[in-house]
């Protein structure tokens, strides 16, 4: 027999805002579990109803013993805002050889400023914030000019 979870556990995914549906990821991923992925798809469409269709949102959910949840969202993610401020659809094949756009350093400042709204970043001055964005546009192949 197999051993039955005793404490919650996490599930973590990456959905469009507005666009969760039971179909994979989200329906398999909560399905394991036992919690109905219908419940969780309405009230994370409810949620994300003020962002722009489609942009992914990565979403922690918290499964309780008793098959309830909770779930926090993120803001999206870096490369997503380097990618959308930059113009392109895909970073450089080879990242540091070659550039694939190119963003400006108040473009980095204002990302910054989005990201320092997520609780894991609240506690970073926004320098260190706008310098992780900036190590995350030269692994894309995005150049930062002042």
């Amino acid at each position: 027999m197999s051993k039955k979870a005793l404490g919650p556990s996490m599930v973590r995914l990456l959905v469009g805002a507005g666009k969760a549906a039971p179909t994979p990821p989200v329906g398999p991923a909560l399905g394991a579990r036992g919690v109905k992925s219908m419940d969780f798809c309405k009230e994370f469409n409810a949620r994300t109803a003020h962002l722009t269709p489609g942009i992914p949102v990565p979403t922690v959910i918290t499964v309780q013993p008793d098959r309830s949840f909770t779930f926090v969202t993120k803001t999206p993610p870096t490369s997503y805002f380097l990618k959308k401020a930059a113009g392109i659809e895909q970073g450089t094949g080879k990242p540091g050889h070659g550039v694939a756009g190119t963003v400006s350093l108040k473009h980095v400042y204002e990302l910054a400023k989005i990201k320092a709204t997520d609780d894991h970043l609240k506690h970073l001055p926004l320098q260190s914030i706008a310098s992780t964005i900036i190590g995350s546009a030269k692994t894309l192949g995005i150049a930062v000019v002042p």
